[in-house]
């Protein structure tokens, strides 16, 4: 029995799950172990900077040393003030190597008779050393300029993630719409169609109320320029999205496009616009940085750096939500799957497993992969990169290395991001009105 334990441990995914769980695809099985690696990281670098863990950081052997050459610049500096950035960026690092060493070993991957596939489906106790190694490693990174180089890498794979979550919402709209709109058709049922006006007058709702508290908090009569022209053009661009996605052309070319799919994306771009308010550098616009970097006598003895707050709260759950979604997703739209690399397939479906009714995992790649391995790893590696950045508020400490600052670079990422986002459903909308001659059904 221990000898069978072992080789579950040695081998692939099916049999970690064996009697476990229904009847399930080997590759699916296989993505929500290495999201599990993932949450698992995440998990330690959210004990990392609890304020009673945070402290007692400095007691690991050298993970202070060096602290004076921080950004490769020597001083003095109580390490204390950053220690729980370190451990974040360390733990960040640790993860991202670990799933850029498997996009790299992955590459062309055809399917499960590739040798290499055995290793992505298998070997997981060996993977969980390797993980644990870097994690181990990477703490022993000397300072120098790892923190600010560090922090340019996870600007921009947090940058390309954002994408991917819009990409994500999109297709997930889509497919909610057609789903609902689907059965009120076949059913014959209005109450399909109220469902479908209520959630949408939910979304707007609190979209227009997220926008009028972003005009009261983050800006101010006389001042806060830069927080009133963001918000406003960000609204003007979701109006605009709003009204092309009911237009008598685009409804039909696309049937099912509607306000269900425009509110959401609304609402989630008015959470990356508080998102990016929220790293304003200027206290008199941001009322959450007065918490986080308060250095003032009546705050001695408060942690120089709170971590939580509300978007970073936010983001995390977005965080879970989309890297399972990349996980065990299989979209309805051959488009969406082509540009995502993931095809769920029939393929080597393992026919007997199905035929016996067995609980178990089966191979359904021996055909052909079910997704691009490399890109799966690659998703993970940005999600590693963006969940660093959001447990640390995109902070990094300043040049008296003292205080944890919220740069600019963060605001215009995040602003950026969700001006593409719109882009990218705004194109979903009118590329079969630019492109008659392909199927967008």
């Amino acid at each position: 029995m221990l000898l069978l334990q072992v080789s579950c441990l040695c081998g692939s995914a099916p049999c970690l799950l064996c009697g476990c769980c229904p009847s399930a695809k080997n590759s699916t099985i296989s993505r929500l172990i290495f999201t599990f690696f993932l949450f698992l990281g995440t998990l330690v670098s959210i004990i990392m900077i609890i304020p009673g863990v945070e402290k007692e950081l400095h007691k690991l052997p050298g993970f202070c040393e060096g602290s004076g050459s921080v950004l490769g610049v020597q001083t003095h500096v109580d390490c204390s003030s950053f220690l729980g950035l370190k451990a974040v960026y360390r733990m960040g690092f640790a993860m991202a190597a670990f799933f850029f060493f498997f996009a790299i070993l992955m590459v062309c991957v055809r399917s499960s008779k590739d040798p290499r596939a055995a290793v992505q489906n298998g070997f997981w106790f060996f993977k969980f050393l390797l993980l644990v190694g870097i994690t181990v490693g990477a703490f022993y990174i000397p300072d120098g300029a790892f923190t600010s180089v560090w922090f340019y890498f996870g600007v921009v794979g947090s940058f390309l993630f954002i994408l991917i979550q819009l990409l994500l919402l999109i297709d997930f709209a889509h497919s909610w719409s057609q789903l609902w709109l689907r059965n009120a058709g076949e059913s014959n049922a209005k109450g399909w169609y109220a469902a479908l006006c209520t959630v949408t007058f939910i979304f707007y709702a609190a979209s227009i109320a997220a926008i009028v508290l972003l005009y009261i908090y983050y800006t101010k009569p006389e001042g806060c320029t830069e927080g009133k022209v963001l918000i406003s053009i960000n609204l003007i661009l979701c109006l605009i999205v709003s009204a092309v996605s009911i237009l008598p052309k685009i409804q039909e070319a696309q049937p099912h496009s509607g306000l269900l799919q425009a509110s959401l994306i609304t609402l989630y771009t008015i959470y990356i616009t508080w998102a990016a308010l929220a790293n304003v550098p200027m206290q008199a616009c941001n009322p959450t940085l007065l918490v986080r970097n308060s250095t003032s006598s009546a705050t001695a003895t408060q942690p120089l750096t709170t971590w939580w707050d509300a978007p970073s709260i936010v983001g995390l759950i977005i965080f879970i939500l989309c890297t399972l979604f990349i996980s065990i997703r299989s979209s309805d739209h051959p488009e969406v799957n082509k540009l995502m690399l993931t095809e769920e397939s029939t393929a080597g479906v393992g026919g007997d497993a199905v035929e016996h009714g067995e609980h178990r995992a089966y191979d359904n790649e021996q055909d052909g992969v079910s997704y691009n391995y490399t890109f799966f790893h690659l998703c993970l590696l940005l999600a590693a990169l963006y969940i660093m950045m959001t447990l640390t508020n995109w902070y990094r400490p300043d040049e008296s290395l003292r205080v944890l600052s919220s740069p600019w670079t963060a605001v215009w990422v995040k602003i950026s991001s969700s001006w593409a986002g719109l882009l990218l459903y705004l194109w979903t909308l009118v590329a079969p009105l630019v492109l008659p001659d392909r199927d967008f059904s």
